[in-house]
C-alpha cells in the first residue's frame, strides 16, 4: 500500500475528513487523498434493520478504478451491521484494497453524552487504522494496546493505540521488502 484513498460514503464534514487524512499519513507513514466525489449509501440500506449492509459499501468500493498500491476507505456516518452482527464499526476485505468505517457508533452523542470532537477523531482514526491493517493482512492482535486489537464495543476501541504493535508492524515490514527490493531491482536494470 502506498496510497490510501478516502471516500466520503453520504453526507461526511469535510474538515473531519482533512483531519483523518493527516492522521493517517502522519501513522502509517503514506500519502492519504481525499476523493474528489461521494458514494451513495443508499443503495446498502436495509429498511427491516434501519441499518446499512457494510459489505454491499465495500461491494461498490470494489468496483472503483484504482492504480496498483492504493488502498480505498469508505467513511461514512450511517450505522453499518453484516447479518450475523448487532453493528459493525467498520469492515474490511482482508489482505484487499478496500475498507469501510462508520462513526455513526463512536460519537459520544449515541450513547447519550455530550459531543466531543477530539474524542471522535480519535476513535474513528484508531479504526481506520485497524481496518485499513486488515487490508494488509493483518488480523485481530492479542496485545490490546495495538491498533488490531478486537473491539466490540467502543470501550475497546478506547482502550487500543493508533499504531501498530512491534509484531504486527514487523509483519507489515517484511510484506513491504520484497516490494522494495523489486522496485529497486527494475530500476536498476538496463
Amino acid at each position: 500500500m502506498n496510497l490510501v484513498r478516502l471516500f466520503p460514503v453520504g453526507n461526511v464534514e469535510r474538515s473531519l475528513l482533512e483531519r483523518l487524512r493527516s492522521g493517517i499519513s502522519s501513522h502509517l507513514k503514506i500519502r492519504c487523498e481525499l476523493a474528489q466525489f461521494e458514494l451513495d449509501p443508499v443503495l446498502a440500506y436495509h429498511a427491516e434493520r434501519q441499518q446499512f449492509h457494510s459489505s454491499e459499501i465495500l461491494q461498490s468500493l470494489h468496483v472503483m478504478p484504482r492504480s496498483k498500491g492504493c488502498h480505498l476507505l469508505g467513511v461514512t456516518g450511517v450505522d453499518l451491521y453484516i447479518p450475523i452482527l448487532k453493528y459493525v464499526f467498520g469492515e474490511a476485505q482482508l489482505g484487499g484494497p478496500c475498507a469501510v468505517v462508520s462513526f455513526h457508533r463512536l460519537r459520544q452523542e449515541f450513547y447519550g453524552l455530550e459531543p466531543d470532537d477530539a474524542l471522535l477523531g480519535e476513535r474513528l482514526l484508531k479504526e481506520c487504522i485497524h481496518e485499513l491493517g486488515h487490508t494488509l493482512d493483518l488480523r485481530h492482535c492479542q496485545d490490546y494496546r495495538c491498533a488490531m486489537a478486537s473491539a466490540q464495543a467502543v470501550e475497546g476501541i478506547d482502550l487500543r493505540g493508533s499504531s501498530l504493535c512491534d509484531s504486527c508492524q514487523a509483519q507489515v515490514d517484511s510484506r513491504r521488502r520484497p516490494e522494495k527490493l523489486r522496485a529497486i531491482y527494475k530500476a536498476l536494470r538496463p
